[in-house]
């Protein structure tokens, strides 16, 4: 199938396409008539990428992700990405509670003591 069709059935546009073949994530398709020519395989693997990324997964975990698919390793390889991952996404769940935290305690503090002041004075630009 030609990249436009590869795109449609993956639901990733072109450009997209050609970029995870520029980083290595996708293999060079084959060419035929100067046109490139992908075939189910690509198909698998662009729609398990997405997947990928859909999960938040960075490049490069993705990149391993893929190796362990095609290497044919064990589950278990898939769920130490995964649980490194998970361990990555809490992290930032809690560093983000902490942030609406010290966010909210500003608001607050700008509606009991500055609201109607001028902004250089708010307690929400205060360091």
């Amino acid at each position: 199938m030609r990249i436009g069709v590869l795109a449609s059935t993956a639901g990733v546009s072109v450009p997209t396409i050609r970029y995870y073949e520029s980083i290595g994530l996708l293999a060079p398709p084959a060419r035929q008539g100067g046109q490139r020519i992908y075939g189910v395989d690509d198909l698998k693997a662009l729609s398990l990428i997405r997947h990928c990324r859909e999960l938040d997964f960075s490049i490069d975990e993705t990149r391993d992700i893929l190796a362990s698919v095609q290497k044919r390793l064990p589950c278990s390889e898939t769920k130490t990405f995964a649980e490194t991952h998970l361990g990555s996404i809490r992290r930032k769940i809690a560093e983000l509670r902490a942030l609406e935290a010290t966010v909210a305690s500003l608001v607050s503090g700008c509606e009991t003591t500055c609201c109607n002041g001028a902004a250089p004075d708010c307690v929400i630009l205060r360091p």
